[in-house]
């Protein structure tokens, strides 16, 4: 019985030995991904500018985790998102204590702030304001069809999977309508250009 439990000690602390170096080495990729990018975002100027930001609306920052820096109770109504980020700096309406309940929040947070990093610091606002117009164009919320939503992860930032709407089908339902009130125009006419936009007509990009 001895022996036995020897060799199981011996098994078990070289299994451990061959498994630390690789836990070791996943650690410090994932410490040098973030320092990558918080330095990447202190020379492209996004967490400065989200610095400036609490400064001017009065919003207390605190030191966060992954090299993220929490900016709480933000009290501005533009965005009227509950939580942005502007570089590496977290924008939230609630507390210190809410960001750390959700830790799904902060994961999506993370990821737009590495997308600063990405797009070279402030340049991810225009972008991300044309893909929120063209996910609203599509299904009628900013978020769903948002290239930068998606990639942060819709669930994680409150966001849910929406069917596209058909505008231009809108657009002529809307004509016609106006051709039906014309005098002169007889009926038959007017709608046979009207088209069919009943939610059955909705279909997933």
């Amino acid at each position: 019985m001895p022996t036995r439990a020897a060799l199981l000690i011996l098994r078990t602390t070289a299994a451990a030995r061959l498994a630390l170096p690789a836990c070791i080495e996943g650690a410090v990729q994932v410490g040098a991904a973030m320092r990558i990018r918080q330095m990447a975002n202190a020379v492209n100027l996004s967490t400065a500018a989200g610095l400036v930001l609490a400064v001017l609306s009065r919003t207390p920052v605190k030191r966060g985790t992954d090299g993220l820096i929490f900016a709480t109770r933000y009290t501005l109504r533009l965005p009227p998102a509950g939580a942005f980020t502007v570089g590496n700096v977290v924008f939230c309406r609630a507390d210190r204590e809410f960001i750390d309940s959700r830790p799904e929040l902060l994961r999506h947070e993370a990821r737009h702030s590495t997308q600063y990093a990405c797009c070279l610091g402030l340049p991810f606002l225009p972008l991300y304001a044309a893909c929120a117009g063209w996910s609203w164009w599509r299904t009628g919320d900013p978020g769903s069809r948002n290239f930068f939503e998606r990639n942060a992860g819709l669930a994680d930032g409150g966001y849910r999977e929406l069917p596209t709407i058909d505008r231009l089908a809108a657009l002529r339902n809307k004509q016609c309508r106006r051709n039906l009130s014309k005098p002169g125009v007889t009926n038959k006419a007017a709608r046979a250009g009207v088209v069919d936009q009943s939610p059955g007509r909705q279909h997933h990009a």
